[in-house]
């Protein structure tokens, strides 16, 4: 008789117990939730493109991966774009053909570190978009521009628009931010 009474009791405490810790997490994710709703936004004049090519600069190195946005495995082109854009909360497209149809467009003359630079894939007489990355500077004449390369770099660098064929595949600018 003991024996079982014991036993329901440490049932019941194990069921109290079981049933305090799984309202807990819930009533700790709604009150996170009630903050995270009354943060303000950050104003996208506090947004600084030196920030973004900062981040993107520290990802140099990684390697090349077919149809990844992930920094553990490496990045194929637009996945690195979108992961450095994703950082600072800009919504941008995840495939590189989707990047020639959104933001505005600009002239080559125009472009500014943070811009979007299009290419074709790797056949330039296929005016098809195929290659993206980040203007990372504007020198003059010279644009240099940070992307993951399947190329000789193999993953992400700084290329000059100048060097190899990059010139000939160059296809339109546009700014996302």
């Amino acid at each position: 008789m003991k024996k079982s009474i014991l036993i329901l009791l440490f049932l019941s405490i194990s069921t109290f117990a079981a049933k305090s810790q799984s309202l807990s997490p819930v009533l700790y994710q709604d009150m996170v939730f009630k903050i995270m709703e009354n943060l303000p936004a950050l104003p996208a004049s506090k947004f600084q493109p030196g920030n973004l090519l900062s981040f993107a600069k520290s990802m140099i190195g990684t390697r090349y991966r077919y149809a990844s946005s992930n920094p553990k495995i490496g990045f194929d082109c637009s996945g690195f774009v979108n992961y450095v854009f994703k950082n600072f909360g800009i919504n941008a497209p995840r495939s590189s053909r989707d990047f020639a149809t959104k933001g505005q467009d600009k002239k080559l003359a125009d472009a500014q570190v943070g811009d979007v630079i299009i290419f074709t894939g790797t056949n330039s007489r296929v005016r098809r978009v195929g290659h993206v990355g980040i203007i990372s500077a504007v020198d003059g004449d010279e644009i240099k521009f940070i992307h993951s390369s399947s190329g000789a770099a193999k993953g992400v660098t700084i290329t000059s628009l100048n060097e190899g064929f990059y010139k000939k595949r160059f296809m339109k600018v546009v700014s996302i931010l």
